[in-house]
């Protein structure tokens, strides 16, 4: 997985949209503010993304690919387009419709990689660096 292209592209994506997004919005910063508020960045960056890849890339996506007729559109398995549906769908519940609308592509890459290695390991690693970036940068600092 270290030594995997799409791996580091992955993360290098990260990296660009949260440079994007800053220019565009350019949010006040206080870089200590995970220090400061420890369990409001930990839940959203750490324990989040850890209980979401074991429910939906665990538990989802596997059955998909036991249950359902495979078939692939590019890189993205069956199982991987309906669990990322899922998952996007969710996060209307409690983010904006940009912001839940945005969660597709990422879930996508979490998927990709659950599919490629068979492992929760990569979607796991993904989803903890997207969201601690994210919510350092972005979220309300406490």
């Amino acid at each position: 997985m270290l030594r995997d292209w799409t791996f580091h592209a992955a993360l290098l994506a990260a990296l660009l949209f949260w440079g994007l997004l800053y220019a565009l919005t350019t949010p006040a910063i206080h870089w200590d503010w995970p220090l400061r508020a420890p369990w409001l960045f930990l839940w959203p960056a750490l324990f989040y993304p850890v209980l979401e890849e074991i429910v939906f890339r665990g538990l989802v996506q596997d059955l998909a690919h036991r249950h359902l007729r495979p078939w692939h559109l590019g890189p993205v398995s069956h199982a991987n387009l309906l669990t990322s549906l899922l998952f996007t769908a969710l996060h209307f519940i409690h983010q904006p419709p940009l912001w839940a609308a945005a969660v597709i592509l990422p879930s996508l890459v979490f998927g990709y990689f659950k599919d490629k290695y068979r492992s929760l390991t990569a979607p796991i690693l993904l989803h903890v660096f997207y969201n601690a970036g994210f919510f350092w940068l972005f979220a309300p600092q406490g």
